[in-house]
């Protein structure tokens, strides 16, 4: 047997899980009706517009939190327990990279999804997809964490995301990870927010509508909340408003989306990989 040192690298998913041992999570999960968000991705992708399934869940979460703001929260604090509470929904969608030669999972907060369009979230999430975590300036930050002795590093991390006016910009205030480019059906993750979405693999799979079996694309969509904040009636509600702005996109959604400007370019696979990443030295 070998051991070696835990991978510079992967410091701040170490430094990430620690701090996140208070959370008191709850997980549940439904399938969704992915047609029309396949509908509306074929329109998109022959009129060069295409956009990830995972901006498609930014979008739907983003109206929802700002209908729900209790689940739009972050807590501090054990003895006195503080809830902050935020005007706008900020999604942190993480991402599956290669740091020198590492596999890690960084991730990006995406501001403002409560009023972006898609095209708004495809555009900030492209050069996320595209660029070397290695030379990208918004992981400057996180490099140089990962210089740091370990101590000084996880003091860096505490300073830089414990404070509730710190939380939009370093862990969001939903975070969304997704598996869904690999055959993962459901799965449930902890990203460090009041809620956290889970996106799995849409399959074909018989379906009964009117009384009949058809065939439709289904996501399993998985959503853990911290009981400290809110209770499973609140998460309930708050996974169901999701389920229905998915389901119903092309008359909730596709106006917001066709009335901007073109987005980026966007592979088929979703942005995502785990839920430990930023693009601050809060976890990166």
């Amino acid at each position: 047997m070998r051991t070696t040192p835990v991978t510079r690298e992967r410091r701040h998913t170490l430094y990430f899980l620690e701090q996140s041992g208070g959370f008191a999570p709850v997980f549940l999960d439904t399938d969704v009706d992915m047609t029309r968000v396949r509908e509306h991705r074929e329109r998109s992708r022959a009129a060069d517009r295409p956009y990830s399934l995972v901006s498609y869940v930014a979008h739907a979460a983003g109206r929802t939190l700002a209908a729900h703001p209790e689940a739009n929260t972050a807590v501090r604090g054990r003895l006195r327990p503080r809830i902050a509470r935020y005007p706008t929904v900020n999604a942190k969608i993480t991402l599956d990279k290669v740091l020198h030669g590492h596999r890690v999972v960084l991730a990006t907060v995406v501001p403002g999804v409560d009023t972006a369009g898609l095209d708004d979230i495809q555009r900030h999430l492209r050069p996320y997809r595209e660029g070397d975590p290695a030379e990208m300036a918004e992981f400057a930050q996180v490099r140089l964490l990962h210089r740091l002795p370990m101590p000084l590093g996880r003091l860096a991390f505490r300073a830089a995301t414990r404070p509730l006016r710190r939380r939009p910009e370093a862990f969001g205030t939903v975070a969304i990870t997704s598996l869904g480019h690999r055959p993962v059906h459901s799965f449930h993750s902890v990203g460090g927010t009041t809620i956290t979405l889970g996106v799995g693999q849409v399959r074909d799979q018989p379906v009964v509508r009117d009384k009949r079996i058809t065939v439709a694309p289904v996501m399993r969509l998985s959503l853990a909340f911290d009981h400290r904040v809110i209770d499973g009636a609140e998460a309930a509600d708050v996974l169901t408003d999701i389920k229905a702005h998915l389901e119903a996109f092309a008359s909730t959604g596709s106006s917001t989306a066709d009335t901007t400007t073109p987005a980026g370019r966007a592979d088929e696979a979703p942005v995502a990989m785990s839920n430990h990443g930023a693009q601050r030295p809060h976890h990166g």
